[in-house]
């Protein structure tokens, strides 16, 4: 590679949406200052997406290739060849959307990239889905360059076991800005929705079947029964937003759960909860549970999810075979243990203990760095 050139990293989504994994890169893009190092963005939305502006903002490029439905599998493989041939500029591939990365991946070598399957979801949903995914992720591991995950669960769940044994995977975890924390303002969004005098059960995530929403009322519906002056406030979007607005109806619960959409000053959301309900039927390494942990919230997540996120003690873990009761129970007793140990002084830094076990951004964001400069050295 011409050491004069920029090293551009090109990141591959399904869009520029809200999710979990555009956060994560996001972050990496406002505190990216090595002045090599330039990021851009393949997607399969028509757009616009909520990243758009300020990608755009930035000087950074966003391209566009059709979505992937199975008839089109090969104008889908066209669209990519043309691509990579008109953008011989691009150094690294790295294929964040890996249920499609074995076709698109091995045409970003032949153009010379260098290619990374980076795994962010440790399952899928659906029988379907499941088959599908399983039969175009089977070969993956002989299809790119290298194998990242941000977890073990993630890893194992797309590379296979005995690649994440051997060692082949590298686990790069998803970090957040934990100094955006420091001064989030619950009371702000307690106030902006009138509710000063209630408990706030907190949920943030898109309404998607991982995030397990129904459930979620489920077990909310049974926290309203034993503490009448609780409300559930969930920020977030998507597909499945309609159906669950239509189940709170029908529960009787329309005055006692909110539905706050997407924002951008979520820190502040985290820091109105009381306590935040988290049952996903499947997740990577859930971002949402490193900035809960960063506002101080305490937690009940499904034990599906991997235990590599938990570095503060706020998380209790509960299965999701247990009743809605169950773990309305659970939740409630963790948040009274968690309260008890605030108040008599033995609180933890939880932001401190997160940079500690390496989940800033600012400090990944180095590591990062200097893994793409040695990537891009075997740029062909």
């Amino acid at each position: 590679m011409d050491n004069n050139k920029k090293i551009v990293v090109l990141h591959v989504l399904g869009c520029l949406g809200m999710g979990g994994a555009e956060n994560r890169i996001m972050d990496l893009v406002r505190r990216n200052d090595d002045p090599d190092i330039e990021y851009a963005f393949l997607v399969n939305s028509e757009g616009p997406d909520y990243f758009d502006e300020e990608v755009l903002s930035r000087g950074l490029k966003i391209y566009r290739v059709p979505k992937f439905r199975f008839y089109n599998y090969f104008s889908y493989k066209k669209a990519h060849d043309v691509f990579f041939k008109e953008h011989p500029e691009i150094t690294v591939v790295q294929g964040n959307t890996t249920n499609t990365a074995s076709l698109y991946l091995p045409i970003a070598k032949k153009y010379g990239c260098v290619t990374v399957a980076h795994s962010r979801s440790a399952g899928v949903g659906g029988r379907l889905k499941t088959f599908v995914v399983s039969f175009l992720t089977k070969h993956l591991p002989e299809k790119t360059d290298y194998m990242w995950a941000c977890s073990s669960d993630a890893a194992i769940g797309t590379f296979g076991k005995e690649n994440y044994d051997a060692g082949r995977v590298r686990i790069i975890f998803d970090n957040i800005d934990v100094d955006k924390f420091k001064d989030s303002d619950g009371a702000g969004i307690i106030k902006k929705y009138g509710i000063e005098d209630r408990l706030v059960i907190g949920h943030v995530g898109s309404f998607l079947y991982p995030k397990n929403h129904d459930f979620l009322i489920d077990i909310f519906a049974k926290i309203h029964e034993k503490r009448p002056d609780s409300v559930l406030l969930m920020a977030g979007d998507g597909p499945l937003l309609p159906g669950i607005k239509e189940k709170v109806k029908r529960l009787g619960l329309e005055n006692d759960c909110i539905f706050a959409g997407k924002h951008a000053d979520i820190e502040n959301y985290y820091a109105s909860f009381d306590l935040m309900v988290f049952p996903s039927h499947y997740e990577g390494l859930p971002g949402v549970l490193l900035e809960a942990q960063a506002a101080g919230t305490p937690i009940i997540a499904s034990d599906v999810i991997t235990k590599d996120v938990d570095v503060t003690g706020l998380i209790r873990y509960f299965g999701l075979s247990e009743s809605p009761e169950s773990w309305a129970d659970a939740a409630l007793d963790h948040l009274k243990n968690v309260s008890e140990s605030k108040n008599s002084g033995t609180a933890k830094d939880y932001r401190q203990l997160l940079k500690d076990a390496g989940f800033d951004v600012t400090l990944e964001q180095k590591k990062l760095n200097d893994l793409y400069h040695e990537l891009a050295k075997e740029r062909k």
